[in-house]
């Protein structure tokens, strides 16, 4: 069988972070014979090399080539590429790793499209990665109808005859930003470039030591010397004018001004921040026109101009300015609806943790002129802020816990100015509901409500949270696609969360009262403090002290408040005795988990009735009284114990 995809994975000293990489390379949906991977150790110096050679004679997927150290990553990419036999190549960082299904979706999505380029969802673990390329899958992306330059990693899938056919490599040697020339060349180049966005395919790590290559502090001439390299590729494949204007503005938003903004800069020593700054001005100087800065963001447009002008003093002024403008987002409520989960939040931004005003009825002016200080900037940029109003948007974002995948939700929204102080100031306001489809989300785990708000020059995200006094903290579990989701609010900040593994007591069923329970005849009813759609099956487990008997159940939406009523036939027959109820939601689950209900049957007399689950007998309760007074006594005695033997 041809071997559909070529992993490549450069190795310098990762230490115990290469396992989570060979582990999801192992684990590939893609048959065994369809995959390889790659290892290319550039002269590590740890146990690395010695791991990796069992590893490829103990797997016939994985192969090693060991090579002298060459300074960067540039060179073994490229001896991986020759050494590959895969009609795709896909670079994976040795500290990164792969989702299970990430080569089978990117190649078979790569060739229904005729890729050269397959871009696969990413999710950055401590780390950024590009959220606005993903809100949606581009069969046929290019750099004018996707934000492409976004994504200027390698950790992307090439077609290895469009690599050889057009001669790229990667740049080689101990330089920076060797993938921004490899990826922005490909992205100009290619026949077709496709973004697969409905499944996390790459997963992007910052290590827990912070020893990542991109996160060692550069030299600031080194790496904007390559950094011109880049933008020498486009202009080498684009012609002057709003397309060239808008890949050199990815550089000077991402690159420069973003690296001379709010705590990000004013977090650097006052030394290496000169440095940098004098870098960044002359490349703002020598290489971008007017038509660069013109397209950015208001407060990017102020960082620009004056680092332009070459004003260090009022660039960090304005970042001790920026640096405390936050967004806040407030629930409005949140309910169970058709199926779905409704969240109501509204969005705005603060300065000093004071809600942020703006000039009212404000219109829209280009920065001409370089602001003459930064109360100028300030009062330019918040009025441009107001003019743009009717851009501003709010996303809520659901944020997996422990793999920091996410995914955006539905969300209307609208846009409100609120009068504020003496009329001629408003707060902008954005009040939004979103609609959360738990069957939608991959996999079981907790999801945090994350919002994204941009607003004039700003686009940031924060919690949603905390909950207001005026709303209820408490919110039913929703019975979806034969699981429990539970809404709820963190400790102690009471931020919004989505518990899609929610099992035992936190599901709810604790709180169902005698008075909830009928029984008539063989008929069976319980109102739940659950959401559930009409007609949801459940099972019924019943047990004594010497059988278990099964019953079908259904749920069926109250017609007064929230919460469901479960309707059950009992077993025919159920002996005399007390039997104790547990309550599976996916009856056709191979090994169903049951949650026991606080309540018990008692049959036989002619009859059933509902009674409280019977406690423990009053021999276990002397039993657990004794072990309760032996484990106080072990308590008491053990600091003396150890305090003899630390005398010792």
């Amino acid at each position: 069988m041809p071997v559909k995809v070529s992993v490549i994975v450069p190795v310098y000293n990762p230490g115990i972070y290469i396992e989570d990489c060979i582990s999801s390379l192992q684990r590939q949906s893609l048959p065994p014979d369809e995959y390889e991977a790659i290892f290319v150790d550039d002269g590590s110096t740890d146990e690395t090399p010695a791991r990796l050679d069992r590893l490829a004679a103990e797997d016939p997927r994985m192969r090693v080539i060991h090579q002298e150290n060459s300074g960067w990553s540039g060179k073994p990419r490229n001896v991986g590429i020759e050494a590959a036999r895969g009609e795709f190549v896909m670079f994976v960082d040795n500290d990164d790793y792969l989702g299970d299904e990430a080569l089978e979706r990117m190649y078979d999505y790569g060739v229904a499209n005729g890729a050269d380029v397959v871009v696969g969802k990413m999710a950055g673990k401590n780390r950024g990665v590009p959220v606005e390329l993903f809100r949606r899958n581009h069969p046929r992306a290019t750099v004018e109808n996707a934000p492409l330059i976004d994504s200027l990693t390698p950790h992307k899938m090439f077609r290895r005859e469009f690599l050889d056919r057009i001669g790229l490599r990667f740049p080689e040697g101990r330089r920076r930003l060797e993938d921004h020339v490899f990826v922005t060349e490909a992205y100009l180049r290619a026949g077709n470039v496709s973004v697969l966005s409905d499944y996390v395919c790459y997963y992007h790590i910052r290590r827990d030591d912070a020893s990542n290559a991109g996160f060692q502090r550069f030299d600031p001439v080194g790496y904007f010397k390559n950094l011109r390299e880049a933008l020498d590729v486009v202009e080498r494949y684009t012609e002057p004018g709003p397309v060239r204007d808008r890949l050199f503005r990815r550089w000077l938003r991402v690159e420069m001004v973003e690296r001379l903004r709010a705590r990000r800069l004013l977090a650097l020593p006052d030394d290496y921040r000169r440095e940098l700054f004098a870098e960044i001005h002359k490349v703002v100087v020598e290489r971008f026109g007017p038509g660069v800065a013109a397209g950015l963001q208001p407060t990017q447009q102020v960082v620009a101009a004056l680092t332009a002008a070459d004003r260090y003093d009022d660039v960090v002024a304005f970042a001790e300015w920026e640096a405390g403008v936050a967004p806040k987002a407030t629930p409005t409520g949140v309910e169970w609806r058709d199926g779905s989960l409704r969240v109501g939040f509204t969005a705005e931004y603060a300065a000093a943790r004071e809600p942020m005003t703006f000039p009212k009825d404000a219109a829209r002016t280009p920065l001409a002129d370089t602001p003459k200080n930064v109360e100028e900037a300030v009062a330019w940029v918040g009025a441009e802020t107001a003019a743009r109003f009717e851009q501003a948007t709010a996303d809520l974002l659901l944020r997996e816990r422990t793999s920091s995948a996410q995914y955006f939700q539905p969300v209307e929204f609208t846009r409100e100015a609120i009068p504020a102080g003496d009329g001629e100031q408003v707060r902008l306001v954005l009040r939004a509901t979103a609609t959360v489809d738990p069957a939608g989300l991959p996999g079981t785990g907790v999801w945090d409500a994350v919002v994204r708000v941009k607003l004039g020059g700003w686009t940031k995200e924060c919690r949603l949270g905390p909950l207001p006094n005026s709303l209820r903290p408490d919110a039913y579990a929703g019975v979806i696609g034969g699981r429990a989701v539970l809404p709820y609010w963190t400790e102690p900040h009471r931020n919004l969360s989505l518990d899609t593994a929610v099992k035992g007591k936190r599901i709810g069923l604790g709180t169902v009262r005698r008075t909830d329970v009928t029984v008539s005849g063989t008929r069976l009813g319980v109102r739940l403090p659950l959401h559930a759609a009409d007609g949801t099956e459940v099972r019924l487990r019943f047990t004594s002290s010497r059988r278990t008997l099964h019953a079908d159940a259904t749920l069926t939406g109250e017609a007064e408040g929230p919460g469901t009523r479960l309707e059950a036939t009992l077993p025919a027959v159920l002996p005399r005795g007390i039997w104790r109820v547990s309550l599976t939601l996916d009856p056709e689950a191979a090994e169903p988990r049951w949650t026991g209900l606080p309540f018990a049957l008692r049959a036989g007399g002619g009859g059933m009735l509902v009674v409280p689950i019977p406690g423990p007998s009053g021999a276990r309760k002397l039993l657990g009284r004794a072990r309760r007074v032996l484990g106080a006594a072990r308590r008491r005695v053990a600091p003396v114990v150890n305090g003899i033997k630390g005398r010792r």
